[in-house]
């Protein structure tokens, strides 16, 4: 074991922020609300699937909350961020740029759409797209024609970029947006874990036109599963409950098809659910922050790590606590996980990088030096609502 670097002194610590016992979940969710009241009306009145006041109920809520006028509650984070390419045009043959350092469905809803990913690095401050990196890439690779980015190397089109806001941390999003701009992309926010984390003081997924959120078991509300589409466009926030409602054509009984739609709508017993926990997503943050303060200044002297705080243009939700190991001790990074989670504190790695994995492997890329480094050092650590209180 390293001299400077103590893995039992940093449980030590770890475990003095925590003050609880027995097993402690990375993240879990909190029901402290009225989630069984609305839950239980929904079995009593029979409306539990995709049908009845809390999907719609659901949706003013998370436009209410965001700013943004669109909500489109639909079954899961994936679903969304599909659906979201699809109204931003990405089709058959299409390249679109994924931050390396994802989680696998933001390149997998690329596939989707019969797409090709094409990896991206990112950066420190924010572990999100660097801006300034890709904008010197595209200069080397990109080529306008008929205002159409294309791949100089593959030729293909070039369609879109993808901001996946890690952790809960906001992309540097006004120069991505130049960026964009310049070379005719639309820009999607994967803002999956990022309900509650605000951009220079305006909420994230209202940058693009396209956004996607997510409601999984572990994020900073939840629905059991599902996600939603954010858009402050009308028209396509239209197209987009057409398509996640198989795009069937409204009639009193017939069964009308007018396209190849999905079966994304969010059942009706997950938006109640939903309801109850966005009602408490104040106190959820507050005490996220609460604890991410506490990490920040237990581990603000310790050799060797440092705790990963938000960028300074940005207000995070700190979905995920992070801890970043400095270069010279990455090595000791699976031995404090194993450490760690023997003991009944659950720690993870980050993703492992898209490029890495077998079904991506061939697919173009950028490149990715600090995603590449930076992989091998992050730390997740216990980031429950109530571990703030």
């Amino acid at each position: 074991m390293s001299a400077k670097f103590d893995i039992f002194n940093f449980i030590s610590l770890l475990k003095s922020v925590l003050k609880e016992d027995g097993k402690i979940p990375l993240h879990e969710p909190l029901f402290a609300g009225k989630e069984w009241k609305y839950v239980k009306d929904c079995l009593d009145t029979g409306w539990v699937s995709s049908a009845g006041k809390y999907v719609n109920e659901f949706d003013f809520k998370l436009e209410q909350y965001t700013g943004i006028k669109h909500s489109i509650a639909v079954v899961n984070g994936t679903a969304a961020l599909h659906i979201c390419l699809k109204l931003a045009g990405v089709r058959q043959g299409d390249e679109v740029l994924v931050p390396a350092l994802t989680f696998v469905a933001t390149a997998n809803a690329v596939v989707y759409c019969g797409a090709i990913p094409h990896f991206i690095d990112i950066e420190v401050k924010s572990l999100g797209v660097d801006p300034v990196k890709l904008y010197d890439y595209l200069k080397e690779i990109a080529v306008i024609k008929n205002d159409i980015c294309f791949n100089k190397q593959t030729m293909r089109p070039i369609k879109a970029v993808i901001a996946m806001h890690t952790f809960g941390h906001p992309v540097d999003l006004e120069p991505l947006l130049e960026v964009c701009k310049k070379y005719k992309l639309e820009l999607i926010e994967d803002a999956a874990e990022a309900l509650g984390s605000y951009y220079k003081n305006r909420h994230v997924g209202s940058y693009g036109r396209l956004s996607a959120v997510s409601f999984n078991g572990n994020k900073i509300i939840t629905t059991g599963g599902g996600g939603a589409i954010l858009t402050n466009d009308t028209e396509l926030a239209k197209m987009a409950r057409h398509l996640i409602t198989t795009a069937k054509v409204p009639h009193p009984w017939a069964f009308i098809h007018d396209q190849v739609g999905y079966n994304y709508r969010m059942p009706n017993i997950n938006a109640a659910l939903g309801c109850a926990q966005i009602e408490q997503i104040d106190r959820f943050i507050a005490n996220k922050r609460a604890l991410a303060e506490k990490y920040c200044k237990t581990f603000s002297n310790v050799h060797g790590i440092r705790f990963f705080t938000e960028p300074e243009y940005a207000r995070s939700n700190y979905w995920l606590n992070t801890l970043i190991i400095d270069e010279e001790y990455k090595e000791m990074r699976d031995l404090l996980l194993s450490e760690t989670n023997k003991q009944g504190i659950s720690t993870r790695p980050s993703w492992e990088l898209m490029n890495k994995l077998e079904m991506y492997k061939d697919c173009p890329r950028m490149d990715l030096s600090i995603a590449e480094n930076l992989g091998q050092r992050i730390i997740n650590i216990p980031s429950s609502a109530y571990l703030g209180e």
